[in-house]
C-alpha cells in the first residue's frame, strides 16, 4: 500500500557499519548543558547535576509493532521515540537524550533507513531531546527498532505507580481508544488491498484514527500544566497497554482498588462513529484499546477544585480500599470487575 517514492537503492553494504553510523549521525546538534558527549566515542557522556537520572527502553519489531504494508517509514521512527518519551514523561520527568539502535534486513536500502532516521531526528527535534548514540547491526529477516530514553527530574517531581492513596481520583489526558480503531480501520483497507491491489482506501472519515495510531504524541504539555496547577500526581503511568491494563497496575502497586465510571470516559466523535460502523463497543475498545500514549495518573481528592474544568483532563473514577476490587462502573449503576485485555506481548498464538 505504501509506494516508493525514491526509487534510488543504495546498498548498505556500500557503506558498512560505522560509515551507516556516521551518515545518519553527521548532522546531529546537541542542544542540552547535560550532554557532554555524544555520537563519535565508545559511550556518552552526561551531568544532571543534582537532578535524578530516569531511564526507559522500548522495542519495536516488524512483524510484531508494526506493518510496513501500511506505516511509512518516516512515520514509524518518528513513533518508536514518542513511545519512549511518553515513559519518561509518566514519570513526571523530562526527557533530555535518546539512544537509537537498528536491526535491519539487506532488503532496506540506504534510502530507506535515511527515511527512517529522518521521523526519528523529527521528534528529536519537537521533543527537544539530544540523540547522543545507538547502534546498527544486520537482521536475519525484518526491522528491530530499540530506543533509550534519558530524562531527569527534582526528586519532589518524579512519581511512581505506587503512590495512589483511598478516594484519590482517577484523571485521563486526552482522548482514548482512538488508536486502536485506527489500526483496525488500517488492517482493514489492507486486506482490501490484497483482494484488489488497483483500489485506492478512501481513508478521509477516520483521518484522527489513523493519525493517532501512525503518528502519536507523548503528553510533554501535561507537566507543566499540573507544575502551573500546583498538582503533584500521586501515581501516573502512559497509556500504551490499554485503560484496565494501565489501572490495574497502579492498584497493584499501590494496594488499591478502583471504581472507572464509563459515563466518564473521554471518547472523540469520531471513534464513536467508527466503532458503530465496525459494530463493536466504544466503551470496551477504549478501556482495553491501547497505543494513545495518554497519560494516567491519581491526584488527591483536595486537588479536584484545581483541575475542574480544564479540557486537557478528566475524572474518570476513584481509587478505594483493596477490598473493594477493581471495577468498571456501567451508566446502569452495575459493577463489572476489570480484567487486563490490552496489549500483551507475551501471549500465546491463539
Amino acid at each position: 500500500m505504501i509506494e516508493d517514492k525514491n526509487p534510488q537503492r543504495t546498498k548498505l553494504s556500500e557503506l558498512g557499519e560505522f560509515g551507516l553510523i556516521e551518515h545518519l549521525t553527521q548532522d546531529i546538534v546537541h542542544h542540552h548543558k547535560s550532554t557532554l558527549r555524544g555520537v563519535g566515542d565508545d559511550a556518552a557522556v552526561m551531568d544532571y547535576a543534582n537532578q535524578k537520572t530516569v531511564v526507559s527502553t522500548d522495542l519495536l519489531i516488524e512483524g510484531v509493532h508494526f506493518d510496513l504494508a501500511y506505516v511509512p517509514l518516516k512515520h514509524l521512527g518518528y513513533k518508536s521515540v514518542v513511545v519512549n518519551l511518553s515513559d519518561i514523561y509518566a514519570m513526571n520527568a523530562v526527557p533530555q537524550q535518546i539512544t537509537i539502535s537498528i536491526a535491519v534486513s539487506n532488503r532496506f536500502p540506504l534510502e530507506a533507513i535515511e527515511e527512517l532516521y529522518d521521523g526519528m531526528k523529527l521528534a528529536a527535534k519537537v521533543y527537544n531531546v539530544d540523540i547522543v548514540g545507538g547502534d546498527t547491526t544486520s537482521s536475519q529477516k525484518g526491522l528491530i527498532i530499540s530506543v533509550t530514553a534519558i530524562g531527569v527530574a527534582d526528586e519532589k517531581q518524579l512519581t511512581y505507580r505506587d503512590g495512589a492513596k483511598n478516594s484519590d481520583l482517577i484523571v485521563v489526558t486526552g482522548d482514548i481508544g482512538a488508536a486502536y480503531m485506527g489500526l483496525q480501520v488500517l488492517e482493514r483497507e489492507k486486506e482490501v488491498f490484497k483482494v484488489n491491489p488497483n483500489n485506492q482506501p478512501d481513508l478521509e472519515n477516520y483521518t484522527y484514527l489513523i493519525e493517532r495510531q501512525l503518528k502519536p504524541e507523548a503528553r510533554q504539555d501535561i507537566q507543566k500544566l499540573l507544575h502551573d496547577l500546583e498538582v503533584v500526581p500521586t501515581a501516573m503511568i502512559d497509556i500504551s497497554d490499554g485503560l484496565t491494563s494501565e489501572i490495574l497496575h497502579i492498584c497493584k502497586q499501590s494496594r488499591m482498588g478502583c471504581s472507572l465510571f464509563e459515563d466518564k470516559l473521554p471518547l472523540d466523535p469520531q471513534l464513536i462513529a467508527v466503532c458503530e460502523e465496525f459494530n463493536v463497543d466504544s466503551t470496551t475498545i477504549a478501556i482495553n484499546g491501547g497505543e494513545d500514549y495518554e497519560l494516567l495518573f491519581t491526584i488527591a481528592l483536595d486537588d479536584y477544585d484545581k483541575i475542574k474544568g480544564n479540557p486537557n483532563l478528566t475524572v474518570i473514577g476513584h481509587m478505594t480500599d483493596a477490598s473493594n476490587g477493581t471495577n468498571l462502573i456501567t451508566r446502569n449503576n452495575e459493577a463489572i470487575p476489570l480484567k487486563a485485555r490490552g496489549w500483551n506481548a507475551l501471549k500465546e498464538e491463539e
